[in-house]
């Protein structure tokens, strides 16, 4: 088996932040070009078996406390009913996450260095194949943390950084769809968040990320695809286009109308495609926007040619999302600022 291991400090993507600038929507999934063919990143031998690191305890957290309450983070995104990922915890270890040891371990770990990273995941992966075969997830034992069901005062709430964490472990990457502010301290407060995998946390003694949204069930679903997915849910498809030519990197967000819930994603090609997957059938608007405000890397690989000289421009017409099937054609043209 080619194995090729992600560099940990370059896996930007991967990591929590405490007050980065970011836009407004969609979900990405983690990909590799294999003999020229783009391979969504995913596990395929299940379940995901995971060792949890006895190393290093941390004040107000014992071993045991955070072997229960990643479990219970695992079972949130295992509980989603049209996805097949499944879990199992394999024990403790006295490996970290830091180690190459060819098992999927989640631990503390001091790095006062990274001021801003609550957490971060990497990746060993099967270069031939696309396979994630292991993932380790570090908790920054340098802030103060919380397994209180109601939360606590001034520590952050671990299993919502776990629930976090584990979505980039399954294969998903950052979704925008989030409302922040900026703070009279210097970064950025979260003040509203449409998806467990927006990149930045909220605060200490918040809880509101313990609960799945629609645009990480969406992505989950998406990639690990089960029961009823291809028959209950739908999709569409389209294009975003500028001067005639397509858009790379712009948001496409697809907005329920009669539930208010939003799933997105982002032209991921030249011809400015998109699709959006595992959306409930029924009438949807379809908005772009670029990446204006926005941390590139929390998204893209660094130095990807993103358009952002574009405004907010909505679709002409709804999308009537069929069960089992794609809405296609939301073809909408955006103009420079």
């Amino acid at each position: 088996m080619s194995l090729l291991k992600a560099p940990r400090a370059l896996l930007v993507v991967t990591a929590l932040w405490l007050g980065l600038v970011v836009p407004a929507s969609a979900y990405l999934k983690f990909g590799i070009t294999i003999n020229g063919v783009s391979q969504t990143l995913r596990w395929r031998t299940m379940p995901v078996r995971y060792f949890v690191s006895d190393g290093l305890a941390v004040p107000n957290v014992t071993i045991t406390q955070f072997s229960d309450t990643v479990g219970r983070a695992f079972s949130t995104w295992e509980a989603v009913p049209m996805s097949s990922i499944r879990f199992e915890r394999a024990g403790f270890t006295s490996a970290r996450p830091s180690d190459d040891d060819s098992i999927s371990v989640l631990g503390f770990e001091n790095r006062p260095e990274l001021d801003r990273v609550l957490g971060s995941t990497s990746f060993t992966f099967d270069v031939q194949r696309g396979e994630i075969v292991e993932a380790d997830i570090f908790f920054n034992a340098a802030f103060q943390w919380s397994t209180a069901t109601g939360g606590e005062a001034n520590r952050f709430d671990l299993e919502s950084i776990a629930l976090h964490e584990i979505g980039h472990l399954v294969g998903l990457g950052h979704s925008a769809l989030g409302e922040t502010e900026p703070r009279p301290t210097g970064g950025r407060r979260v003040i509203g968040a449409e998806a467990v995998m927006f990149p930045i946390a909220f605060g200490p003694g918040n809880i509101d990320a313990r609960r799945l949204r629609a645009d990480d069930i969406a992505g989950v679903s998406d990639l690990y695809p089960d029961g009823g997915f291809n028959r209950d849910t739908g999709s569409l498809s389209g294009r975003i286009t500028k001067n005639g030519a397509g858009v790379f990197g712009a948001h496409v967000v697809a907005y329920n109308v009669r539930t208010g819930q939003l799933v997105g994603t982002f032209t991921l090609n030249d011809a400015g495609d998109f699709a959006i997957a595992g959306l409930e059938p029924g009438p949807f608007v379809v908005r772009a926007e670029p990446l204006d405000d926005g941390d590139l890397e929390s998204f893209f690989n660094n130095g990807t040619n993103v358009e952002l000289n574009f405004q907010v421009t909505y679709s002409e017409r709804l999308a009537i999302v069929p069960a089992g099937g794609d809405a296609p054609g939301i073809n909408i043209t955006v103009r420079a600022k």
